[in-house]
């Protein structure tokens, strides 16, 4: 759910760029005391805006330099060996993924938009409740029902009299196919979200020109419906694929060997930090791809209301089969993406009741509200001082560098893993090497050795949303508030605490649930940069369910999935 609703914005209203606004054009007209050589001058905003920037942006540019310039170059034993098929396998999981969550996040969103039926108001936020599960949590519950020592296996062989797997096929679990049908069921909402409102939007009088004409409803989903809401489909589907490239535990637990399994197993299997940061690159590349892809894909769509009396849509009521029909359709994707994991969990919990007074569990929900919370924090006040330094600054450098600043949300976990352990390792040597040298005195390892590493993950990953939430709340701000604060002489940080954050205190709530929840359920990012003997619920849950202990791992899931339904149900309440 990385991201949710204002990362879902972030793709499709990218963050716009702050070029001369009002804001800026009357407080340099009104401003006496600032002459035009002080506003070409930095001042603390403008720098500290950069200097947020560049530590967003360092993790990038450490990976592309670690793989330009690796300690060792196994470039062509990657290229010859192991690089083809994990991109060959990530290439068609993202088609699957991609594919089956667009045809299913469209068709429901469609249904949803035009038509009522029974169940339409409760399925309409139902199946926006896959976005609390994560993938991994999806992919554990999946092969304990249908493995062989599963419920509905054993079921069979009692039913039909079968004595082994030689007496009946059954497609495999551990395959492709069910990380395709697994990822999809869990991001489809985004999909699902996006085209649901581009449908809502849409007026009445295309599609009453188009019945005019004779088209029936499918030729009017097909030429007018569809198009009009090409837009959002990519935006949605673009979303998807880069959530599929960042997922780990799904395609870990399958034995899919994609290109982020990869960048793992040539890490920590051969401690070969360059030949990660290598891969890292690939994916990285293939990340950028698909965001300039989806940009490319409606670069030239753009539609206007040209009518001054917008009227919506009305729904169309089905009824008998064609009604059940409908809800059936909607029914199956929720099923799937929530009610099987979390059924599954859930009966795991219950039947280890036991496994929640351990000790170690409630540790780790210790660790995963420290550092999440920490992170939360700190990555909005970050997005906040540079939203707010780019919107004073005179320097065209921080706006610039205000819509980079997102590409942590697009890059993996995985590469922000490699791009911010290997630099700081070799800092905190450096560092320690020079307090023992100076005082004799050993400090260890205080960067990477903490839970330091694991809170800037977390800012650079989930950055863009705390970005996102304060530039749209800025905008909405009139900038004659500020000037009126600076007329009384009031200094540019007494505006911001006093004028500012006031009236930014429920995005600025948002924004911190958003990061919070994304940071609980953050996985490869965690399994790498977490301190040796540090569990978080979502590291809990990854191995002791890789330990096929799937009741011990039931309450971290079941803490997990709550804590992820609390962003679902603000998301649903945002998009009434």
């Amino acid at each position: 759910m990385s991201g949710l609703l204002v990362a879902s914005e972030l793709l499709y209203n990218p963050v716009q760029r702050i070029v001369n606004t009002p804001e800026r054009r009357l407080m340099s007209i009104s401003e006496p005391t600032l002459s035009r050589r002080a506003l070409r001058m930095p001042n603390r905003w403008s720098v500290g805006a950069v200097l947020i920037a560049a530590i967003v942006l360092a993790p990038i540019v450490a990976v592309l330099w670690i793989a330009l310039f690796p300690t060792e170059n196994i470039w062509p034993h990657l290229i010859n060996t192991t690089l083809p098929r994990y991109l060959r396998n990530t290439l068609i999981l993202l088609i699957g993924v991609g594919g089956l969550a667009m045809f299913v996040g469209t068709g429901a969103a469609w249904l949803i938009a035009r038509y009522d039926f029974i169940g339409r108001r409760w399925l309409e936020w139902a199946l926006l409740l896959p976005l609390g599960i994560p993938a991994y949590v999806g992919a554990y519950a999946l092969v304990d029902l249908l493995e062989y020592a599963g419920p509905v296996q054993t079921a069979m062989r009692a039913l039909f009299g079968w004595q082994s797997a030689r007496d009946y096929w059954f497609p495999e679990i551990r395959s492709m196919g069910a990380a395709v049908l697994v990822l999809a069921a869990a991001l489809y909402p985004y999909v699902y979200l996006l085209t649901r409102n581009a449908f809502r939007e849409q007026s009445s009088a295309s599609d009453e020109v188009a019945q005019s004409l004779g088209s029936g409803a499918l030729s009017r989903f097909w030429r007018v419906g569809l198009p009009l809401a090409r837009p959002a489909i990519a935006a949605g589907v673009a979303i998807v694929m880069m959530e599929s490239v960042n997922d780990f535990g799904t395609v870990d637990y399958f034995a899919v060997q994609t290109l982020t399994t990869g960048i793992f197993s040539t890490w920590l299997e051969t401690n070969n930090a360059g030949g990660a940061a290598q891969i890292a690159s690939v994916v990285l590349m293939l990340v950028i791809f698909l965001v300039l892809l989806e940009k490319a894909s409606r670069r030239r769509l753009r539609f206007f209301n040209l009518s001054t009396r917008h009227r919506p849509i009305e729904r169309r009521t089905l009824r008998g089969g064609l009604g059940a029909l409908a809800c059936a359709a909607c029914l199956v994707p929720f099923l799937m993406g929530f009610v099987l994991p979390a059924g599954v969990i859930l009966r795991h919990a219950l039947d280890n009741a036991d496994n929640w007074q351990d000790a170690a569990l409630w540790q780790a929900g210790i660790n995963t509200l420290t550092v999440g919370g920490i992170a939360a924090v700190v990555t909005v006040l970050g997005g906040i001082f540079l939203v707010y330094g780019v919107r004073l600054s005179g320097q065209a450098l921080p706006r610039l560098l205000l819509p980079v600043t997102t590409i942590g949300y697009a890059a993996p976990g995985a590469v922000l893993g490699v791009g911010i352990l290997i630099p700081l390792a070799v800092v905190d040597n450096t560092l320690a090497d020079t307090v023992e040298t100076v005082t004799g005195y050993d400090i260890g390892l205080i960067l990477t050795g903490s839970s330091f590493a694991l809170v800037l993950a977390y800012c650079v990953r989930f950055f863009a949303i705390a970005q996102g939430a304060a530039d749209a709340a800025m905008g909405r701000i009139s900038p004659n508030l500020a000037l009126a604060a600076r007329s009384l002489g009031r200094t540019q940080g007494q505006v911001l605490r006093s004028v500012y954050f006031p009236l930014m205190r429920a995005s600025v709530a948002s924004a911190l649930l958003l990061v919070f929840v994304d940071c609980v359920k953050e996985l490869p990012a965690t399994l790498l940069l977490r301190p040796f003997n540090y569990e978080t619920l979502a590291t809990r849950v990854h191995e002791q369910a890789s330990l096929e202990a799937l009741g011990d791992a039931a309450p971290a899931a079941v803490l997990v999935i709550a804590t992820g339904l609390i962003a679902v149900g603000f998301l649903a309440r945002a998009n009434r």
